[in-house]
C-alpha cells in the first residue's frame, strides 16, 4: 500500500481553450499540446501557473512539488495513444502502448492494487470521469470500449509499474478529443457532501500545498453508516485527486488495508494526501458496496478546509 502521494516531475501544461463546437462526426485531433518533458534536476523550481482562464481553473504559482500526468514520456517510457480521437456518446476501443526507451512496447508490469495499469480518463472541465481497467494484448497493446457522454478535450492517465529492476511507478497523459457539439461546464463548488447511486459521501480535511493531510470520508446509505464495505484494488476505497486546470494527477490510496487487523470496511475511509500547489482540485472516490463499484466527487482548494463554499 501507498501511504502517500506518488508524484512525477512535470512542467506545466496550459489549460484547454475550447470554441463552441467540435466538428460532430468528424475525427479531430487534441486540442492542448503536450509540454516538454521536465528537467529532473529541476524538481525544486517553482513551475508556472498557466496563463489567464477563468478563477475555478487557476492555481498558484507557488509550486512546492512537482505534481503527475502531464508529461507523455518519462523514465525512458512513452504513452502511445492510438486513438487521439473519438465521437461523443458513441462506443469506441480505446487503445494504446507503452513503449520503452527503444521504442518497444512493454509487456511486463508489476501489479500494483491488483492490476498492471491503471487508466483514467477525465475531461479538461472535469465533470466527466472514467476509472478503467484495459485489457493487455500479447504484443503490449492495452484496449478497452470507452463512451463518453459530451464533446470536449480529455485526458488519458496511464499508471503503471514497468516490471524492471528498479523501475518505479509512473503517471504517464496524453490529450483526446471527443467530437461533437461542445459545451462548457464551470467546476462545481466546493462541497463536503455527494450523492452517488443512494449512498451518501461525508468528506472531512483538506489539501495543504506541500505538505502531508489527511482526508476522511464516510459512507452511508438511508441515513445509517455503511459498515460492510467490500475491498476494491486491494482496499476499501481509492481515491484520484485532479487539479484543476493543467489536470495535475494525484493517486493516493487509503491509511489501512482489507485483512490487516485494524482497518474497518466502514463507514469511514482515511487517507494521506500532499497538493502539490494551491489551487482547486477535483477528488474522485472509488468504492464497492454490494459488488457494485460506485464513484463520488468532491471540489476542494488546496490552503482552504474543506468546509469552504467557494
Amino acid at each position: 500500500m501507498h501511504a502517500g502521494l506518488r508524484i512525477t516531475a512535470f512542467a506545466a501544461a496550459l489549460a484547454a481553450t475550447f470554441g463552441t463546437a467540435y466538428g460532430a462526426g468528424e475525427a479531430v485531433g487534441p486540442v492542448v499540446e503536450d509540454p516538454a518533458p521536465a528537467r529532473h534536476e529541476s524538481h525544486s523550481e517553482a513551475s508556472p501557473a498557466p496563463e489567464g482562464g477563468g478563477g475555478h481553473g487557476e492555481h498558484g504559482g507557488n509550486e512546492t512539488e512537482p505534481a503527475g500526468g502531464l508529461e507523455i514520456s518519462e523514465d525512458g517510457y512513452t504513452l502511445d495513444l492510438r486513438t487521439p480521437s473519438v465521437t461523443a456518446g458513441r462506443s469506441t476501443d480505446l487503445s494504446f502502448v507503452i513503449r520503452d526507451d527503444d521504442g518497444r512496447a512493454v509487456t511486463a508490469y508489476r501489479r500494483e492494487h491488483d492490476k498492471e495499469l491503471h487508466l483514467i480518463v477525465a475531461s479538461r472541465d472535469l465533470g466527466t470521469y472514467r476509472h478503467l481497467h484495459p485489457t493487455r494484448a500479447a504484443d503490449g497493446t492495452w484496449s478497452i470500449p470507452v463512451a463518453l457522454p459530451r464533446a470536449g478535450d480529455y485526458r488519458v492517465f496511464a499508471d503503471f509499474t514497468p516490471e524492471k529492476k528498479g523501475a518505479e511507478n509512473l503517471t504517464l497523459g496524453a490529450d483526446l478529443a471527443a467530437s461533437g457539439t461542445y459545451e462548457a461546464q464551470r467546476l462545481p463548488a466546493p462541497n463536503t457532501t455527494a450523492e452517488t447511486d443512494g449512498y451518501d459521501v461525508r468528506l472531512d480535511g483538506g489539501l495543504r500545498p506541500g505538505k502531508e493531510s489527511e482526508l476522511k470520508l464516510e459512507v452511508s446509505r438511508d441515513g445509517k453508516p455503511v459498515t460492510d464495505l467490500q475491498p476494491y484494488l486491494g482496499a476499501y476505497g481509492h481515491l484520484v485527486a485532479l487539479r484543476s486546470g493543467d489536470l495535475a494527477y494525484l493517486h493516493v490510496h487509503p491509511n489501512g488495508e482489507p485483512g490487516d487487523g485494524t482497518t474497518r470496511p466502514g463507514p469511514e475511509i482515511s487517507f494521506t494526501a500532499t497538493a502539490p500547489s494551491s489551487g482547486a482540485y477535483r477528488l474522485f472516490l472509488d468504492f464497492k458496496h454490494e459488488g457494485e463499484v460506485h464513484t463520488a466527487a468532491f471540489t476542494v482548494r488546496a490552503g482552504t478546509a474543506a468546509a469552504a463554499t467557494g
